[in-house]
């Protein structure tokens, strides 16, 4: 098998970061905003904020079913960064950034709602990317700005850990022993 290229390597990388190690960071921002044990009752209080949302797209059926569901009560554990992201916006105080939840972030903003941001910035980029292979330059500034600003959005030391082994990893010599595995 052939080996992975820098470009392609990059999209592993930063796929890797942004579907496997963020989603972690907001989830626990998120259960700190909303603990588990009132998460009902929050979404409960806020359904008429939750029910124009859903009116205006915002939200779509299947987070609907994910925030109202019918049997059983809603977790965060089923929610998607978008969803909770959403939520964080629009259910309580948080600072929104200087050029709003849509748009990267100013370099020197640094704050849980930019770091947010930043996250659903370039999650939503790599989301509708066209390619599988990321060319370096991009990747160095996507990484720097999500493993450098978005450390602050919760106080999990083992994220910096996670995001250098996922940077550090040798992709094609794992990746490779993982496929002979299953091909021999």
């Amino acid at each position: 098998m052939a080996p992975l290229s820098d470009e392609e390597e990059n999209y592993v990388r930063l796929a890797l970061l942004l579907k496997g190690v963020t989603p972690r960071a907001v989830r626990t921002y998120f259960d700190r905003e909303f603990p588990p044990t009132s998460l009902p009752s929050t979404l409960n209080t806020n359904y008429n904020t939750l029910s124009d949302l859903k009116l205006k797209r915002i939200i779509n059926q299947a987070q609907w079913n994910l925030l109202i569901p019918r049997n059983g009560v809603p977790d965060s554990k089923t929610f998607d960064v978008t969803l909770m992201i959403c939520l964080i916006r629009n259910l309580t105080s948080i600072s929104h950034p200087i050029n709003g939840f849509d748009s990267l972030p100013l370099p020197g903003e640094i704050t849980p709602g930019s770091d947010l941001a930043r996250i659903k910035y370039y999650r939503n980029k790599l989301a509708h990317h066209d390619s599988n292979t990321i060319d370096t330059a991009y990747f160095n500034t996507a990484w720097g700005d999500i493993s450098n600003e978005s450390i602050d959005i919760h106080e999990h030391k083992y994220k910096c850990g996670i995001i250098q082994s996922v940077n550090n990893k040798n992709l094609n010599n794992d990746l490779n022993k993982r496929l002979n595995k299953y091909l021999y």
